[in-house]
């Protein structure tokens, strides 16, 4: 299998692309180790990885799941069986659905995972224990919990590389996805919670679309959309032309509207 195309946002962090929605897996390194977040997607995109992986001259010691929808919680018997963390609500959310979660697999990637599937552990704290393996070297890696794109949804900050992962928030592909179950106010609560990390970092990672060096625009973008929709106007976003856009646009338009008449 061939090596994915990888796009390096940093020093030791890279990106890989799928080609269904822009979904992305990402890779942190530190001395030939590996912090392995939300791989995707398609079954010869995690073998890819797999030897993307390899050709980077890196082996995995942690993996991290972002948040409790299926296409985040993937993994490849490739990468090994290292630590394999989430949130604590994420945890509680697979363990409540996971019948669901799994039954949006397909046959293919079911088999492609196997029993590595959502496979993973409450973190027991606010940051992602021995991230390049115990022993191996330290860097504190922040979780940043929130509701508003899915319970318990965690994204991660890197104090030492100016970098946010925002996982499915502040894309440049997806509309705010507020929806399942219905919440604006919890997003709008998470926007506020990475508001003050998007002002610090130098660089953006997305779980959908491209990463970024100007994370502000992203925050100032959403903040647009979301703000003109509760004011009740129509708002002009590229996002609209991506697949699916109108109709998210609209969907998320009339629960704007729903929320403005609380």
């Amino acid at each position: 299998m061939e090596p994915r195309e990888v796009i390096e946002v940093t020093t030791g962090v890279w990106v890989v692309t799928s080609r269904l929605y822009q979904t992305t897996s990402t890779i942190v390194a530190r001395d030939g180790k590996a912090l392995l977040i939300d791989p995707a997607w398609t079954p010869d995109e995690l073998e890819g990885l797999a030897a993307t992986i390899a050709h980077l001259g890196l082996s995995v010691t942690c993996g991290y799941s972002t948040h409790a929808h299926y296409d985040h919680l993937l993994w490849h018997a490739s990468y090994g069986d290292p630590p394999r963390w989430a949130t604590a609500r994420t945890v509680e959310v697979v363990a409540a659905e996971r019948d669901r979660l799994h039954a949006q697999l397909g046959e293919a990637l079911a088999r492609a995972v196997g029993d590595a599937f959502a496979r993973v552990s409450p973190l027991a704290s606010d940051h992602v224990p021995d991230p390049f393996g115990p022993g191996g070297p330290d860097e504190r890696i922040e979780v940043i919990v929130h509701d508003g794109h899915c319970p318990g949804h965690g994204a991660l900050w890197f104090p030492e590389r100016d970098l946010l992962l925002a996982a499915d928030m502040l894309s440049d592909f997806e509309f705010p996805l507020p929806f399942d179950p219905d919440d604006l106010p919890a997003y709008l609560t998470g926007l506020e919670r990475l508001a003050p990390y998007v002002e610090r970092a130098r660089f953006l990672i997305t779980g959908h679309g491209s990463p970024t060096n100007a994370p502000m625009e992203r925050l100032e973008a959403d903040c647009a959309v979301l703000g003109g929709l509760i004011a009740g106007h129509d708002v002009d976003d590229m996002r609209r032309f991506e697949p699916g856009g109108d109709e998210t646009y609209h969907r998320l338009r009339a629960l704007a509207r729903a929320h403005t008449a609380r």
